[in-house]
């Protein structure tokens, strides 16, 4: 295992109700509750699933790759080779966490906000992930 693999999964691991588990083609999956965040293989590459426009931002900006055998779907593709690439599969599979943690989050907002701006996000993947947030308030709202 790659030494860039093994902080990839110490950090996830760091990361509040995020598991790990061993992926089913080799490497390791990172799951919020039953959710899979991501995974990466034993050789660096990270294979993260986003809905259509998150994906297609990423696709856009240059900031992911087509999964390589699902390219049609919500999975995107990113190789690790250097310690700048590690900063930026983190980010990724930050931006992939984001969207699920808002479902449980005590205070949807303050954590979109606080994300959002630890993250740097610009303003289209904000308008994009707003709407796991409209979901998350209209749950909270209903309780």
């Amino acid at each position: 295992m790659s030494p860039l693999v093994k902080r990839l999964e110490q950090e996830l691991s760091r990361w509040p109700g995020v598991t790990l588990h061993a992926y089913r083609f080799g490497g390791t999956e990172f799951r919020l509750g039953h959710a899979e965040v991501g995974h990466v293989h034993v050789g660096g590459i990270v294979d993260i699933p986003f809905p259509g426009p998150i994906h297609d931002e990423l696709l856009v900006e240059g900031l992911a790759q087509r999964h390589q055998w699902v390219p049609d779907s919500g999975w995107t593709t990113f190789r690790m080779h250097t310690e700048r690439d590690l900063e930026h599969a983190l980010w990724l599979m930050r931006l992939s966490y984001l969207r699920y943690v808002l479902k449980t989050a005590d205070d949807a907002r303050a954590q979109f906000d606080k994300e959002s701006e630890q993250l740097g996000l610009n303003d289209s993947f904000k308008s994009l992930l707003a709407a796991f947030l409209r979901r998350a308030e209209k749950a909270a709202a209903s309780d």
